[in-house]
């Protein structure tokens, strides 16, 4: 099943140290997800003002619960209390989108 998680990070002042905190292993956990098949793409969610204040991911996982197990539960950013709001939708990658 493919989802697409949203990860909102806080608005307050120490939003972004957070961020920035976590996000070394963040990134490394997101390249293993990947060249296991799990994450398909991803892209950090900025401002107006080019300052990033959020995630997105579109991941492949065999069900909800999977992808809590495998990933949301140990993900460095909500871990380290960067993202404070995260939607979860199931979506369907467009075919000529796929990996290949």
């Amino acid at each position: 099943m493919q989802f697409m998680v949203i990860g909102h990070d806080g608005s307050d002042p120490g939003a972004l140290a957070r961020r920035m905190a976590a996000r070394e292993a963040h990134l490394k956990l997101g390249k293993e997800l990947h060249a296991a098949g799990k994450w398909l793409f991803a892209a950090g969610i900025l401002n107006e003002a080019g300052t990033l204040v959020g995630s997105m991911i579109v991941c492949d996982f065999p069900s909800r619960e999977e992808l809590e197990r495998q990933w949301l539960k140990k993900e460095p950013y909500l871990v380290g209390m960067v993202w404070q709001q995260v939607d979860v939708q199931r979506v369907q990658v467009a075919p000529f989108c796929a990996a290949k």
